[in-house]
């Protein structure tokens, strides 16, 4: 906790209290500005299983505060194979193809000496939240609009209520309304599309798997690449669980129910997967109540901020989970603006730490969401350059992360400030 006289003098409403936001408040935590933390639902919940850390989120998390790497830590798994320790995914043919037969092994994707770490997305949560104070929290506070006034902001909540404070950072996920707020209602890039795929998602008991599949396929990251569709698998919670994604192209592009997971009846996951491997059909014949997930992103925004309201992690730049990255990319988003605001010495210069903020992160993170639907595209044989030669699928799988996981962080937040201090300068 950080007392009076020390504490920067601003204070920051966080709309949401997920990966992104809470691992924002952490950041300010460190860098004494005040905060609050607002969330929708009635205590802190992480929707989905599994969860991929690149090299990068690792880095970032120790950054931001090394107890965030610490948590992870406690509850990272990694491939169990001693000879799969350094492999991001071994590639392998789910179904019969031109080029390859079901179940016939491809290639591999290197870390190159990097750390990459898998967790159960409750247990990573429940690590985040030991390290935020409980008064600084509030839930059922769905917000639904944010006015600006002249020395800051009032958010206004469905329940009625309403809150001050300096600025705004929405952290509300796919479908914020901090997003619609800042860029308008009537933006396109305010809504989320649909990207043309779905996702069966559920987890098997380990010793399942490995009776069924093998030791080698359960227990390290695997994906079964097929023609407009892929199954990802990996171990999380220490090696007690395999957590199984299993995607397909929708032929009409469209996704007509208004939800976005849906219950669905084993026999027409099956159905989706009937030409493929026994491989695949094993592991979906494991599943324990799966459900389908449409996979929406974020058109790319033309400002992350507007006035004293900012955005940042899905709110800001939604992508697919095909390069397991979205996640990463919010802990980075924190670790950049929450150095950005505890650098201020007045609450004058939120809009120049919030501009700055959009020139470092913006590009990057946009970048993430296009290339993420590309590599969908990559692992179901659909890219127009690649389509099923696989020695050009390896070498384009095997280079096209280097741009994520190879960041430098720390020259990152430098040009942030450096971007902060001759905008604030230039003011003067």
């Amino acid at each position: 906790m950080t007392t009076p006289d020390t504490q920067k003098p601003l204070n920051v409403a966080i709309c949401g209290g997920g990966i992104a936001g809470l691992c924002l408040a952490i950041g300010l935590l460190r860098q004494k500005v005040p905060f609050h933390i607002y969330e929708s639902a009635s205590t802190f919940a992480e929707v989905g299983a599994g969860v991929a850390f690149g090299p990068n989120a690792l880095r970032a998390m120790d950054l931001l505060d090394p107890k965030i790497k610490e948590g992870c830590d406690r509850q990272a798994t990694k491939n169990l194979s001693e000879d799969k320790k350094d492999t991001w995914f071994t590639f392998v043919m789910g179904m019969d193809g031109r080029a390859a037969r079901a179940g016939e092994s491809l290639f591999g994707v290197s870390l190159g000496g990097l750390e990459r770490s898998t967790v159960h997305r409750a247990a990573f949560l429940d690590e985040l939240v030991k390290l935020v104070p409980k008064e600084m929290v509030s839930f059922g506070k769905k917000v639904v609009d944010v006015v600006e006034r002249e020395e800051g902001v009032t958010l206004k909540f469905a329940c009625g209520d309403e809150a001050d404070a300096s600025a705004v950072v929405g952290c509300d996920g796919i479908r914020s309304r901090v997003r619609a707020v800042l860029l308008g209602q009537n933006n396109k890039a305010a809504k989320p599309e649909f990207t043309g795929k779905y996702a069966y998602r559920g987890l098997i008991p380990m010793n399942k798997a490995k009776e069924l599949l093998g030791h080698e396929l359960a227990t390290n990251s695997t994906m079964h690449l097929g023609y407009n569709g892929h199954v990802l698998t990996f171990p999380i919670e220490r090696g007690q669980t395999l957590n199984v994604v299993a995607c397909r192209t929708k032929a009409e592009r469209k996704w007509e129910d208004s939800r976005w997971v849906v219950p669905v009846e084993r026999k027409k996951m099956e159905e989706d997967f009937e030409n493929w491997g026994e491989n695949v059909k094993e592991i979906l014949s494991l599943m324990e109540k799966p459900d389908v997930w449409a996979l929406f992103d974020y058109p790319p925004a033309d400002r992350y901020y507007r006035g004293r309201v900012c955005m940042m992690g899905d709110a800001a730049h939604a992508s697919t989970p095909h390069q397991g990255a979205g996640a990463g990319m919010a802990i980075e988003d924190a670790l950049i603006l929450s150095n950005l605001l505890g650098s201020l010495q007045r609450s004058s210069d939120i809009e120049a730490a919030f501009r700055a903020f959009d020139m470092v992160q913006r590009p990057r993170t946009q970048k993430l969401t296009i290339t993420s639907r590309a590599a969908g595209e990559l692992y179901e044989l659909q890219d127009e350059r690649v389509g099923d030669d696989l020695e050009a699928l390896q070498r384009d799988i095997s280079s096209r992360l280097r741009w994520i996981w190879n960041q430098d962080l720390d020259a990152q937040v430098v040009e942030a400030m450096e971007v902060l201090r001759t905008s604030v300068t230039q003011v003067k």
